[in-house]
């Protein structure tokens, strides 16, 4: 599919959608770079049209929460671990140090798909959350082309190597994730018996 491939599932990664751009990315600057014998100013190309499609699957992302996540939150919130406290901070979170939050993210494998999604519930400046997406998602992208265009057809051999890690990786990840679950329900939990108590 070409540069037109690279930015659709650019697109589809910088969504909640799990399709990792650590895979598409060195990718592109494998086959699309170094394969077709170009050079240094193809992998820019590479990463620029990877930011521009993380871009457009952010956007998608933060239209869609700006205009029903809000109320869905506040009416299901609970059940996703989500509380009315962690709306207000959000929103002032972006009010000072969205255009921050958004660029760092954008760099952060597991955030990066999901930060639209509070950026648009909090309607943050649709404008500065753009810039700063691309400007965040550019590096990253330009860095895993780049990392692509480097090892080339080492790219299977180096994956062969890594893949004893992934389990230890993967289990880690679960522990620390069930620990941060446990932790929020104990939070929504106070959060409903604060709200019923004072409805009483």
């Amino acid at each position: 599919m070409g540069w037109f491939g690279v930015i659709v599932l650019m697109a589809i990664e910088s969504t909640a959608i799990p399709l990792p751009s650590e895979i598409i990315m060195p990718l592109a600057g494998w086959r699309l770079v170094a394969d077709e014998g170009r050079g240094v100013p193809h992998v820019l190309l590479a990463g620029f049209w990877g930011a521009v499609g993380s871009l457009i699957g952010s956007l998608a992302e933060y239209y869609v929460s700006r205009a029903g996540g809000r109320p869905f939150i506040e009416k299901y919130g609970k059940y996703v671990l989500i509380t009315h406290k962690d709306l207000e901070r959000a929103d002032r979170w972006f009010e000072t140090r969205g255009e921050l939050t958004v660029f760092i993210a954008r760099m952060i494998p597991g955030v990066r798909g999901f930060i639209s999604i509070p950026a648009g519930i909090a309607r943050m400046n649709v404008v500065r959350f753009s810039i700063f997406t691309f400007i965040g998602a550019f590096p990253w992208t330009l860095g895993l082309a780049w990392g692509g265009y480097l090892l080339g057809e080492n790219y299977d051999s180096i994956r062969n190597v890594s893949k004893p890690f992934d389990i230890p990786i993967i289990g880690t990840i679960l522990v620390i994730g069930v620990w941060i679950v446990w932790h929020r329900i104990k939070e929504v939990r106070a959060d409903s018996a604060a709200s019923k108590s004072s409805v009483d």
